[in-house]
């Protein structure tokens, strides 16, 4: 019999808000009495080559700016990674607990093994399921971590079906 996947990611186009969906799915999903831990990137109020600039905790509601005032010398990124890093130590501890971990994305500081790369491997060391999104310009470097996870579209039915034909007690379904 297949196995579905315990680790989902939704493509990253330019075109939807893939955070919205997620806190979508996610108020869903704690609606339902679920365990759901992770960050999930708000927008920042100022303009800027990145979008979000917050991750806020799930379960806490704490906001962590992930947004420099100025790029470093050099470059035109305005990502601050000590402000994930620091979102992601508080994610780690809540692990244990959870059902479910989403994490707004697997980008830039992911695929060097930084921001919250941490919270993706104890998530699939101790196989709690996964969501996430990923964008094309990292998808080489998702596939070589995550080659079995589950491409799913970016509605919440999706994201339902994935988590129903997932979850450990649906037939067939539970593995990496």
């Amino acid at each position: 019999m297949n196995r579905i996947s315990a680790i989902a990611f939704i493509e990253n186009r330019d075109a939807g808000d893939p955070q919205a969906l997620l806190a979508q799915a996610v108020g869903r999903l704690r609606g339902e009495g679920l365990r759901v831990v992770g960050v999930l990137a708000e927008d920042n109020d100022a303009e800027g080559a990145c979008s979000a600039g917050f991750l806020r905790d799930i379960a806490s509601g704490q906001r962590f700016s992930i947004q420099l005032d100025a790029a470093p010398a050099g470059t035109t990124c305005h990502m601050d990674a000590s402000g994930i890093e620091s979102a992601c130590d508080l994610l780690l501890p809540q692990l244990a607990a959870a059902d479910l971990v989403v994490l707004s994305k697997f980008g830039k500081l992911e695929a060097m093994g930084q921001g919250l790369w941490r919270a993706f491997a104890a998530a699939a060391a101790t196989r709690t399921p996964l969501l996430t999104t990923v964008s094309s310009r990292h998808a080489d470097a998702w596939r070589a971590w995550a080659a079995e996870a589950a491409c799913i579209e970016a509605t919440i039915p999706a994201v339902e079906r994935w988590w129903t034909a997932m979850r450990p007690s649906a037939p067939g379904g539970g593995d990496f």
